[in-house]
């Protein structure tokens, strides 16, 4: 190359165009392994076939770890390696197409180019993605909506509330906005794995398998000072409140901001949302998943044990739980290390619950072994199988004997309506069915047996479990408590407790009831209400008994998840004891978002959001919060003054969207007596 520099051009425009990289709002070229991009090299003098080109990744590339690559221009694109090929020359430039490899480690790379026996010149830096729109990358998805959905879709639509009231919120997950992918990168090396040995580490990154692993643990912020800091306190002083994000975008900047401090605070969906972003971002098709009545298996026994006492009190003994919902993630790609049939939806759990590998990380395990009960299979088979179908005992314990009594199993409690986003459509897809078969079918019990087996638990005696005639006791009545009314915060909370005696001689039944707010985990924070009835049942008679819990009861208590457990233990003469249980998600009030004229690339618009205070009391620290991926930038916050009992607020803003296309305004509206109330607003913007 002559003394005169000669200047690149990198095509950014029309390399993201061909690479689905356009949404980066970045000066660095970012493209798609597996597949050509053209550079231009103006003011060469040197004959193009004398010029050496080197790619490289990491911090001591080599050829052995496949950091390191040199390539000279030839004919054809090389099916292994690098390649370059001539696609043009004049007397002062030369454009190049140059490939990569289908399996190429990820990652930021510094290219260089060399002509004759001078030495090399860097010619810049550029990043290479995973590329699903590619038939050989390990990440393929041949359906080309679904990479729309899973990759480029930058709004996500979130499942929680329980398995009777199963409620939604939007997610901005803008993996395409500012510096995520910078963000992104440096995460990478931030994992304990790329501490210990960054060579390997990186040399691994062409595997989407190894990359899900490592960033599920990098997104929590136990053992690696990773993004996000749990919290099921329900206290979350000098942080953020887990139900008030909107976004990752927020929590990833923050992250880099502080110098990589961990953000204050998440819960599952956090959690989720950050690695769906992360993961995009880099290219692996990515969703996120809720599963409803979800176990948290402590001890591997795919058994979860529930305790109460005599009043029907949750008691928090071992570490077991069952959670109203839980939401993870499912990455799509190959799954060289197993038969081809576990290829597919990989399960990954970035929420810290059990170490695997002496870390906090999950996954990623193949959804189809998950089903078939292979729990055997790398990764974390148990701990996801327990997830969607672990066994249920529920346990009467007295603390002053030690003594613990079955109350009842139940086989057909966990992982129900696991939903997930429908693609290209704002509603819920149910997935049950890929991750077990029906519930109480024969084929179902066989595969619980098969993962039990597998887990030499079937052979074992275990002291803890309960005896069989244990089991096969019939109660002799039935109970479940029914709602009557609005299941709404700020309004009173009327239910029926129905009891039926199935037997035909008459019963007297002693009912312990009691009311708890509790986190969506169901981990009790406050009594908020309880009472006693003796009743006799006549014959096959069924009794309905109302029960109401004012407003005033329950609101200074309510935590931000508005979940209530209400528990009757109903203790039959001469008959074993039934548990009736109900965990009640209360709704927010309605906001409503009104768009004001058309919405057009870089023309100022307007929104209105509106709210009615529907209590008789006034409420105040009234706070508006506003995201937008092509919207707006960052987050906006508005404070709006406190409102009388029933009166509405009106609050005016404007936007000025960036890109044209359907895009996603989230809103999260929060004061003294409601927090984090959401919705989302649809924007088709036009140019």
């Amino acid at each position: 190359i002559a003394a005169t520099q000669p200047s690149t051009d990198w095509h950014l425009k029309e390399n993201a165009r061909e690479h689905h990289t356009s949404k980066f709002s970045s000066k660095e070229l970012i493209v798609r392994r597996g597949q050509a991009f053209t550079i231009t090299f103006n003011g060469t003098e040197q004959p193009e076939q004398n010029l050496i080109f080197i790619a490289e990744t990491g911090p001591k590339p080599s050829k052995t770890t496949r950091t390191l690559a040199t390539f000279d221009i030839s004919s054809t694109v090389s099916k292994e390696g690098w390649s370059a090929v001539l696609q043009s020359s004049s007397s002062d430039s030369v454009s190049i197409s140059i490939s990569s490899p289908h399996d190429a480690v990820i990652g930021r790379y510094r290219l260089s180019v060399q002509s004759g026996s001078s030495s090399p010149e860097s010619v810049g830096t550029f990043v290479l993605l995973f590329n699903p729109w590619s038939s050989g990358d390990d990440v393929f998805m041949p359906n080309k909506a679904e990479c729309e959905e899973y990759v480029l879709e930058e709004f996500g639509i979130i499942f929680a509330g329980n398995k009777n009231h199963i409620s939604s919120f939007g997610w901005n997950f803008g993996q395409f906005q500012g510096d995520i992918l910078g963000i992104c990168l440096s995460m990478m090396d931030r994992s304990l794995y790329y501490r210990q040995d960054p060579v390997t580490d990186v040399s691994h990154r062409h595997n989407p398998r190894y990359l899900g692993r490592v960033l599920s643990a990098m997104v929590n912020a136990n053992d690696d000072q990773g993004v996000v800091l749990g919290n099921w306190s329900g206290k979350y002083e000098g942080g953020k409140n887990p139900s008030s994000w909107t976004g990752s975008g927020e929590i990833l900047q923050s992250w880099k901001k502080s110098g990589f401090k961990p953000v204050k605070y998440g819960q599952c969906w956090v959690f989720a949302a950050v690695l769906t972003t992360v993961l995009r971002c880099l290219g692996i098709p990515t969703r996120t998943i809720t599963n409803f009545s979800s176990a948290h298996d402590a001890d591997g026994n795919l058994r979860v044990d529930e305790f109460y006492d005599a009043d029907g009190n949750h008691l928090e003994r071992g570490a077991d739980s069952v959670w109203n919902f839980h939401v993870w993630n499912e990455s799509w790609f190959t799954r060289n290390d197993l038969d081809p049939s576990y290829s597919g939806w990989q399960v990954l759990d970035a929420t810290p619950q059990e170490e695997s590998g002496g870390i906090y990380q999950c996954g990623p395990a193949s959804r189809h072994a998950i089903k078939e009960g292979e729990v055997e299979l790398d990764y974390d088979g148990p701990f996801v199988f327990a997830e969607v179908n672990a066994d249920c005992m529920y346990w009467n314990y007295d603390s002053a004997t030690g003594k613990k009594t079955l109350i009842y199993s139940k086989s057909t409690e966990i992982g129900a309506s696991i939903s997930t986003k429908a693609v290209g459509r704002d509603d819920r897809v149910d997935v049950t069915s890929d991750y077990k078969y029906e519930e109480g079918s024969a084929k179902e019990r066989e595969i619980f047996k098969k993962a039990r087996k597998k887990l030499g638990l079937e052979d074992k005696f275990d002291p803890t479990a309960p005896k069989q005639e244990e089991i096969e006791q019939k109660p002799d009545i039935s109970g479940k408590f029914k709602v009557a009314g609005t299941l709404e915060v700020g309004k009173d909370l009327n239910l029926l407790l129905v009891l039926e005696n199935l037997q035909s001689n008459a019963k007297t039944v002693n009912v312990n009831m009691t009311a708890w707010t509790t986190l969506y985990t169901r981990k009790r924070v406050s009594q908020i209400w309880k009472d006693s009835i003796s009743v006799t049942l006549a014959p096959k008679e069924e009794k309905q008994f109302p029960i109401k819990i004012k407003y005033p009861e329950y609101h200074q208590q309510l935590t931000t998840d508005k979940t209530i457990q209400v528990t009757a233990l109903c203790h039959v003469e001469d008959g074993i004891q039934v548990l009736v249980e109900r965990n009640i998600t209360l709704d927010d009030p309605a906001i409503d978002i009104q768009v004001l004229g058309e919405a057009k690339v870089n023309k100022e618009m307007f929104v209105e959001v509106a709210f009615t205070n529907p209590i008789d009391m006034e409420v105040k620290d009234c706070i508006l919060q506003v995201e937008g991926s092509d919207l707006l930038q960052g987050t906006l916050e508005l404070r709006i003054p406190p409102l009388k009992a029933s009166e509405k607020s009106s609050t005016k803003f404007k936007l000025i969207p960036s890109e044209a296309g359907l895009k996603h305004l989230v809103i999260n509206f929060s004061c003294d007596k409601f927090a984090d109330i959401k919705t989302f607003k649809t924007v088709n913007v036009i140019n």
